[in-house]
């Protein structure tokens, strides 16, 4: 398999994205891994263990290797959605495949509205659109106390009361907004305050990624088949909620894959994944 690391500018954007083609010419349509605020690092495993196809990564514009001058640092699933369909239209292989992560799921919804000729499967695995959900005030008002635990305090309590809010099963209650600023040390995290308020994750900059609005009557009449995804070892967490609300809502049954949230993604980066099984299954949800 041969690995090119590309460029595509964009007004006020430069748009780092990678090509793994495979050794012999494939009749599979391109298959785009998107996440947000996750670069094209964390698809790296899984992008490996499918090599029958091309498989296209890359990083949202701010992010990673990507930059942008246009003076904002917001994450707008809509603004991402265009750089993918630039991206798409540069790579000129006709409607592509996408595997979408958590964020990623988010713009890949987005795009379908948008562009829907540019999308032949979509896999949103797990995206995190709190406006789907019943108790969507409080899961915002759990979003803004990560975001202000992390001005507050800094990575280590920013990250600490992110995990709560990730791991936490069911409808967020009192009792979990009361309890939420968990201490960093239960979670290995430095206690100390490193400074740092850009974290695209716990800043609040992705803010219209939880907010987005689905347009379902966009996505049941795209041409694209639409796969809504969750890990059968995410229980009842925001996402996996979120996934089964936008299935609910487009009428279609919830697909299970092995694993939680990153289920695609090595031990390494912190998640008791497994990628070859995890390609395996994905392979199966695209159809060919």
């Amino acid at each position: 398999m041969s690995l090119s690391n590309l460029v595509l500018e964009r007004r006020n954007a430069s748009i780092a994205y990678d090509v793994r083609e495979p050794s012999a010419p494939s009749a599979h349509s391109t298959l785009l891994m998107i996440g947000q605020p996750m670069t094209a690092d964390g698809f790296e495993d899984l992008a490996a263990a499918i090599t029958e196809r091309t498989v296209v990564t890359y990083d949202p514009r701010g992010l990673g290797r990507s930059t942008r001058s246009d003076g904002s640092s917001s994450n707008d699933p809509e603004l991402q959605a265009e750089d993918l369909h630039a991206l798409v239209e540069e790579l000129g292989r006709g409607p592509v495949d996408i595997f979408a992560s958590s964020g990623g799921a988010v713009a890949g919804l987005a795009l379908v509205t948008a562009h829907p000729a540019d999308v032949r499967v979509l896999v949103a695995h797990e995206p995190p659109i709190f406006s789907l959900l019943p108790d969507q005030q409080q899961a915002f008002a759990a979003e803004r106390a990560v975001n202000e635990a992390y001005h507050e305090g800094g990575f280590g309590a920013g990250m600490a009361a992110f995990i709560a809010m990730s791991s936490w099963q069911g409808e967020f209650t009192d009792e979990f907004l009361a309890r939420q600023r968990a201490d960093p040390s239960q979670f290995g995290l430095p206690k100390d305050d490193d400074g740092s308020r850009g974290d695209p994750l716990l800043s609040g900059v992705s803010g219209a990624v939880t907010a987005y609005r689905v347009d379902v009557d966009a996505l049941k009449a795209a041409p694209t088949r639409i796969v809504v995804a969750a890990g059968a070892d995410s229980g009842d967490i925001v996402t996996a909620r979120c996934a089964r609300a936008l299935a609910e809502q487009l009428g279609t049954e919830l697909t299970i894959f092995r694993g939680g949230h990153g289920g695609f993604m090595a031990e390494e980066w912190g998640h008791p994944g497994d990628p070859a099984l995890f390609a395996t299954q994905l392979r199966e949800a695209l159809g060919r």
